[in-house]
């Protein structure tokens, strides 16, 4: 995933009218710290501190300052890894999210900024595992908007940290012994709990978060078939190129060429 632009804590005037037109393939992400005005097509409406909105697909919308100064956190991204790692989470493009744990999207934010900034030699990787882990949690507001009663489910917050941990360490020799050891729980019950909070199994889990990884060095860098397949935790390179065709619906070379 691209990131163009970030800003963490910014400071707009009041009465200042921000108008953003979001192009195909990319998408903003703003999180507020104070009151906003949002327009989405219907005119201005005002949200409290602490509504993240994740703006995509052309669309063009707008955020303006009220009777007081407007603060918030914003990145503009895309790409197509990125269109297609979030059209596989429970986030709505063009609506206001409340954000529970505003403290630590914040703070992701903060981090991907000064990593934006700096000159490290894993600065692309970092911000890819930064951003996934920001646009994960974001679909965890999603998924408690449909079902309130979500997090009250045990082990709840122990598994959401284990989907961003396989997410950011695909190379990992995951499998559900060692998921279910890690929150601490027999492997039916892990299976069971897991599917039921997220929608999906951790196997596929599992396999999505390789797959994303695949995507993103096949489209930065010269890595032969081979490399990509053992940075992805693959030990077979066919069973690699099987798999990535039957996610991506193309072979790895084809989505070289065509990215």
């Amino acid at each position: 995933m691209n990131i163009y632009s970030v800003g963490f804590h910014s400071v707009f005037d009041s009465g200042y009218d921000v108008r953003r037109s979001i192009g195909n393939d990319r998408f903003f992400l703003i999180f507020t710290k104070s009151r906003v005005l949002l327009d989405f097509g219907n005119g201005y409406d005002g949200y409290p501190a602490g509504t993240s909105v994740l703006c995509g697909d052309g669309y063009i919308t707008g955020f303006r300052a009220d009777s007081e100064p407007f603060i918030c956190d914003w990145i503009e991204f895309g790409g197509q890894n990125a269109r297609d790692f979030v059209g596989s989470l429970d986030i709505r493009l063009n609506h206001p999210m409340r954000v529970s744990d505003g403290d630590f999207i914040s703070g992701l934010i903060r981090n991907i900024t000064t990593e934006f900034y700096s000159l490290s030699s894993r600065r692309v990787n970092m911000l890819d595992s930064l951003l996934k882990t920001l646009l994960m949690k974001l679909s965890e507001t999603g998924v408690q908007r449909n079902s309130p009663q979500l997090s009250t489910v045990p082990h709840y917050n122990e598994l959401v940290e284990l989907r961003s941990k396989i997410y950011r360490n695909p190379q990992m020799k995951w499998n559900v012994d060692s998921m279910a050891a890690d929150v601490n729980m027999s492997r039916s019950y892990f299976q069971h709990l897991y599917s039921e909070i997220f929608g999906v199994s951790c196997i596929t889990d599992v396999i999505n978060g390789k797959i994303e990884k695949a995507k993103e060095i096949l489209s930065e860098t010269n890595c032969t078939i081979s490399q990509v397949a053992s940075m992805c935790g693959y030990d077979n390179e066919e069973h690699f190129m099987r798999q990535f065709k039957k996610v991506v619906g193309t072979t790895a070379a084809k989505y070289r060429k065509n990215g």
